[in-house]
């Protein structure tokens, strides 16, 4: 079905387009929503231009409160003496009409019905019933509310429920696509007039369920509709905070399918706009520059839906729009640093929208920059002392002794903390050698591996979770926690993906605050944490705890504890008050919610404040960026550990050769075992080969897999070199004889598989 826009007799026609509001670019933000001009004196401003005969709508209707309001002529004194006269005896005409609010239609027609209407008009062809339907419900705002609302004159103004029978909405819009041209025609001609109609006034709750219906309409997916579309989201765009909180919640409402749907439309519509495949489909770019701004609004609320949700809808990635790789994002952030959350739209604003691929470009990019202008003030210094210049001043050069690892490591970032944003090249002291990418990655497997050894005693493995917690006893020096924070920073920096088990959290407290205060007695770290998040560490506590908050019975006798907790430390048990004077307060029915909550923050913060706070500064100390308000905490786990997710059909395709063909049978039955292990082989693979089983930000290939012909006895088993990702196959005779010496190869690999 194509609906073409510049007919005639479309209704959308430049003189009609003028009568919609103007975008508004002040709400386009995440800073301070400025205020949006109110309706009536939009309205003042269009009947004062009527009047002159100009049809221009260049001024920003921000019109003062009282200023331009004409003074009224003063009052007659004798007025009020003079003989009232009753309106019943005033002619017609002369009669004020009194304002009433405007009655819902009662529409009686159910789901039912109309599907059997439709099942009907399939077999005889005879559509008119059908039709005559959708002329009437998408004639206007009121329509669609006596068609879709529950009850007609309920007030329904709450968030848990728009009042709208989505069932019935669902059942409509799918049966739409099937029906005659002409009715799909007339939807959006009546979806039109609504829209040129109805935007007068405040709005009320009937005006945002008949916003709430239109948008879910399964026709925009089509180029020749995105100008009512367009106009529809701006719509949506400029109301109050107040009715997008509503909308919100009831987004969060809709059953999955519908609201990916939503998102998929949205996007859809983004991408179309940036980059059309036919241009002259759409007007040109000038004349609808708000288009995007008002789509990525309304696509913000859809996102805020899913984060406010119990479980989310939809994976957050779903809101990533890969068309943005393609832009110049860097040109975006700029613009976003210098104008702020300001009335200049940028994609920075809104950076749900961005994919963790922009998001890491943008932050190595922006360091960078960061070196490369210092690195031009020391040459200019050198020159002008006329000082030999040495190129080595680019890089951060790290020289450590395989024996003194973690010390001389230290000793490295801490004399040159003015350079870890340049590139890292790192010498392993009495080896000859240059780094061509092997040594750096070499030096970051065996230090993680070093310092997350149980015996070290910085970091305790919670075997229940299987990750990596710190350690609570107190010690005057934690440089050490600066340093696993500073590799953590120059992995991300580096695209070197760390073998690092931390629970979510700490990629939360990470970012609390995600630029490091200038006030250095500023707390950070100190994240707002929930018993969700202890289960993730310690899920037996959590359980506990949880038990405790739903016990039916009394606390205080049951459990007979109070606001005190134990911690061993070193072989010692301590006593800590979680407030002061905790361990005489019982914990009760009354209080037991804060007494869990001040457990949680004692485990989970003020128990290892002093080592997470030089853990973050050592992170920051290389990854500074306001780039880093850009991500959720998810995305820097991803930065630092790479994605859980394995596709091993795109490693086949990038995957490079070394004495070997993709033809030769022992490749292809390599990948014939591969793709058919389960993904716990799978990943035993990838972290015998590459010393990690997570796949960097850019997908598959940026691992540089490479598999290598080892002409050795078909008795040896597989050899890796981590440091390369390379795998090495003897010409194994047959594919079972493949498969048996990989899985002992990958299964019985200790620690990151180095050779």
């Amino acid at each position: 079905m194509h609906l073409n826009m510049s007919e005639n007799n479309c209704p959308l026609e430049e003189r009609d387009r003028d009568r919609l509001p103007p975008i508004l670019n002040h709400s386009l933000d995440r800073g301070p929503k400025l205020p949006f001009p109110s309706y009536g004196s939009f309205i003042s401003t269009l009947n004062h231009k009527r009047e002159s005969g100009s049809h221009s709508f260049s001024s920003p209707f921000l019109l003062p409160a009282v200023k331009q309001v004409r003074e009224l002529p003063p009052i007659f004194p004798d007025v009020r003496h003079k003989h009232r006269i009753s309106i019943d005896v005033l002619p017609p005409e002369v009669k004020a009409r009194f304002v009433s609010e405007p009655i819902i239609p009662i529409r009686t027609k159910s789901a039912k019905e109309f599907q059997d209407d439709v099942e009907r008009a399939t077999i005889s062809g005879d559509w008119k019933q059908v039709h005559d339907f959708y002329l009437t419900t998408f004639d206007s705002f009121l329509e669609l509310n006596g068609a879709f609302k529950k009850e007609a004159n309920a007030p329904f103004n709450t968030i848990e429920d728009s009042g709208i029978n989505i069932k019935f909405v669902n059942i409509v819009y799918d049966a739409l696509l099937h029906t005659p041209a002409d009715t799909q025609k007339s939807v959006l001609k009546g979806i039109i007039n609504s829209l040129l109609r109805e935007w007068k006034g405040p709005r009320t709750k009937d005006d945002l369920r008949a916003y709430f219906v239109l948008v879910q309409n399964p026709q925009y997916t089509s180029p020749a509709t995105y100008v009512i579309y367009a106009h529809l989201l701006r719509q949506i765009a400029a109301l109050a905070e107040a009715d997008h909180h509503f909308l919100m919640h009831w987004f969060k409402k809709l059953p999955q399918k519908r609201f990916k749907q939503l998102v998929e439309r949205l996007q859809l519509f983004i991408t179309t706009r940036l980059f059309p495949v036919k241009p002259e489909d759409l007007p040109s770019m000038a004349k609808c520059s708000w288009w995007i701004p008002s789509a990525t609004k309304v696509l913000s609320l859809l996102n805020a839906a899913n984060s406010i949700s119990c479980l989310p809808i939809t994976p957050f990635t779903d809101f990533y729009n890969l068309t943005l790789d393609h832009i110049d994002f860097m040109e975006d952030y700029h613009t976003w640093q210098a104008h702020g959350n300001s009335n200049r739209f940028t994609f920075c604003q809104f950076p749900f929208i961005l994919s963790t691929v922009v998001k890491k470009a943008i932050i190595q990019r922006d360091s960078e920059q960061q070196m490369i202008s210092m690195a031009r003030q020391t040459l200019v210094d050198k020159v002008s002392r006329r000082q030999r210049v040495d190129m080595s001043l680019l890089f951060l050069n790290i020289k450590v002794r395989r024996l003194q690892l973690v010390s001389d490591s230290l000793d490295e970032l801490s004399r040159k903390r003015a350079d870890l944003k340049k590139k890292l090249k790192v010498t392993f002291v009495g080896e000859a050698g240059l780094d061509m990418g092997g040594l750096t990655k070499e030096w970051f497997l065996l230090l993680i591996r070093q310092i997350f050894h149980p015996d070290y005693g910085m970091f305790t493995y919670v075997k229940e979770s299987q990750c990596h917690w710190f350690s609570s006893w107190k010690c005057d020096n934690n440089s050490e926690f600066r340093l696993v924070g500073a590799l953590m920073g120059l992995a991300v920096y580096n695209s070197i993906t760390l073998d690092i088990r931390f629970p979510p959290c700490v990629y939360k407290k990470l970012l609390t605050p995600p630029i490091v205060p200038c006030d250095l007695d500023t707390p950070v770290g100190m994240a707002t944490l929930t018993l969700e998040d202890l289960q993730q560490i310690m899920p037996d506590l959590a359980h506990g705890l949880g038990e405790l908050l739903s016990y039916e019975g009394n606390v205080e006798e049951d459990f007979y504890t109070t606001f005190q907790v134990f911690q061993e430390e070193l072989g010692v048990v301590k006593s800590y008050n979680l407030k002061p004077g905790g361990d005489k307060i019982p914990v009760t029915n009354l209080n037991r919610k804060e007494y869990v909550q001040l457990y949680i923050d004692f485990l989970l913060n003020k128990s290892i404040y002093r080592q997470f706070a030089a853990f973050y500064h050592g992170f920051h100390s290389v990854c500074a960026s306001n780039a880093l308000m850009l991500l959720r905490p998810e995305e820097v786990e991803i930065l630092v550990c790479g994605s859980p997710n394995l596709d091993m059909g795109s490693l086949q395709r990038v995957v490079q050769y070394e004495g070997y063909s993709k033809t030769d049978p022992t490749i292809r039955a390599f990948w014939d075992v591969v793709l058919a292990f389960p993904l716990e082989l799978q990943k035993k693979l990838l972290h015998f080969t590459t010393g990690s089983d997570r796949v960097p930000v850019g997908g598959m290939a940026d691992l540089n897999f490479k598999i290598s012909k080892i002409d050795v006895c078909t008795d040896w088993l597989p050899v890796s070199h981590t440091c390369f990702n390379q795998i090495c196959l003897p010409p194994y005779k047959s594919k079972k004889e493949l498969r048996q010496k990989l899985t002992i190869a990958i299964s019985n690999a200790e620690g990151f598989g180095l050779e």
